[in-house]
């Protein structure tokens, strides 16, 4: 029998790698530890299924739900949705590219901080792998390679400017209008007075001779209007002043009271310490945009005034109108004063205070109009029929300021500091206006002709005054 001599053990090394994630650092505590007898009986009470019932009914949520969920949803100006094409507000079927400056945001939580080189296929419990030659090649893999070309300094693609220059903005306004007129397009070269607008292409052509909507295909265009100034319409400023009641100034509530379109608001004079208030807030927000908001126009507060029945108002109206061939009629007037002059009587409604108002700006002006369709065939006259002053067209008139009028609160005039003391001298009380249409004076007339001027780029003579229509 064969003598089986044992085999020498041999021993093999095998390496334990793992990953620390978290390490006390602290030394151990100088003394023993002392445990503490405290009763827990309490928590049986606290981690009983009826604690937290009863806690979820004694403190509501602090969530304000609306009916959207507080997610809005607004489907007005997606194409088709009303028609039952639902494409616009689905996923599309193939995704749109990844931009190459979006890709940073998707990177995985694993590769964010520093950079570390964790090759795939790693288990938790290995043999012994030459991990460094990886490291390396890992960082020299990473390492950004120099190349004569990549190192040579980017040169930035120029940017066409001339897109930019006023004259070539001026030739795309010009372009515009010779679209629409083409009998008057001018083609000889660029003067003063004259400038050459851009070539228009087939589309904008197109575009022009047959108008689309541009979310409903199935409207066409029955009409057109010319846009233009009411150049015989102006006021001592230029401008006008929408002004809106918070609630409604007359009692009549179920139509149209046309005691409205003659009504009158007289604005009360502040005294020293409003204008001073309102100029420092001015001020603050001069100085400090940000912090201080604009108070916007002067607190004024208002006397409105309506005339006492409608048939007044039309009669008031029609003296108004231009357009009226016989609103110099004297027969217009209503009412006659002490003095036997024939008026118009208009009572004192209630005090108006300014609740929100607008910056007057008469520099931008036009940047907010009013627009009014006038059409001379399709109009209808009043009494005594209506002259052709204005040509088919939609008039526009610029608005300076907006005002939002609301009942004065329960302090009196004096107290708001817009009113003097009833006991001062001279003051009266106004419970009615008489009210007489006349024709402009000379000052009134400069003031719009100065204006029509600036609109039509003509120069007025300083002496020059014409008679007009208040």
């Amino acid at each position: 029998m064969a003598n089986l001599a044992p085999r020498p053990d041999r021993a093999y090394h095998q390496d334990y790698i793992c990953r620390i994630r978290y390490e006390n650092s602290l030394p151990p505590p100088p003394g023993s530890v002392k445990l503490l007898d405290i009763p827990i009986d309490g928590l049986d009470y606290y981690a009983s299924p009826g604690f937290a019932s009863r806690l979820h009914r004694s403190q509501p949520i602090n969530i304000e739900a609306n009916a959207e969920l507080g997610m809005p949803i607004d489907l007005v100006g997606m194409p088709g949705v009303f028609d039952g094409d639902e494409s616009s507000i689905q996923a599309p079927l193939l995704p749109l590219p990844v931009h190459p400056r979006d890709k940073t945001l998707l990177r995985p939580l694993s590769e964010l901080g520093k950079p570390k080189y964790q090759p795939g296929g790693i288990s938790f419990l290995r043999r012994t792998e030459y991990i460094s030659s990886d490291a390396a090649r890992a960082r020299s893999e990473a390492a950004p390679k120099t190349t004569p070309k990549a190192a040579a300094t980017k040169v930035r693609k120029p940017v066409d400017t001339s897109k930019d220059d006023p004259i070539h903005v001026l030739r795309a306004v010009v372009k515009g209008f010779d679209i629409a007129h083409p009998e008057d397009v001018y083609d000889g070269p660029d003067t003063h007075d004259s400038i050459r607008g851009l070539e228009p292409t087939p589309a904008e052509i197109e575009a022009w001779n047959n108008p689309k909507h541009p979310t409903k295909s199935t409207l066409k265009a029955i009409d057109f209007y010319p846009v233009l100034p009411d150049l015989e319409a102006g006021t001592d400023t230029g401008s006008y002043m929408v002004a809106k009641f918070t609630a409604n100034p007359t009692q009549i509530i179920n139509k149209h009271d046309p005691r409205m379109d003659v009504g009158l608001l007289r604005p009360i004079e502040l005294d020293d310490a409003a204008v001073a208030d309102y100029n420092a807030r001015v001020a603050a927000h001069t100085a400090d945009p940000v912090h201080n908001l604009h108070p916007g126009g002067p607190p004024f507060n208002y006397h409105f005034f309506l005339p006492t029945d409608a048939h007044s108002a039309i009669n008031l109206k029609r003296k108004l109108d231009v357009d009226d061939l016989d609103r110099d009629d004297p027969d217009l007037y209503t009412t006659k004063n002490k003095d036997g002059k024939s008026i118009f009587r208009l009572s004192q409604q209630r005090v108006y205070e300014t609740g929100r108002s607008t910056a007057p700006d008469a520099d931008n002006a036009y940047n907010e109009i009013a627009l009014a369709l006038h059409d001379p065939e399709v109009g209808v006259p009043v009494d005594g029929g209506v002259s052709n002053r204005l040509e088919k067209a939609a008039y526009y008139y610029p608005v300076m300021q907006k005002v939002q009028l609301k009942p004065h609160r329960s302090k009196t005039l004096t107290q708001l500091g817009v009113a003097p003391r009833a006991d001062d001298e001279g003051v009266d009380v106004i419970d009615v206006l008489d009210v007489v249409v006349e024709n402009l004076d000379a000052v009134e007339n400069a003031k719009r002709q100065k204006h029509r001027a600036e609109l039509l780029g003509e120069s007025v003579e300083e002496d020059g005054a014409e008679d007009g229509d208040a």
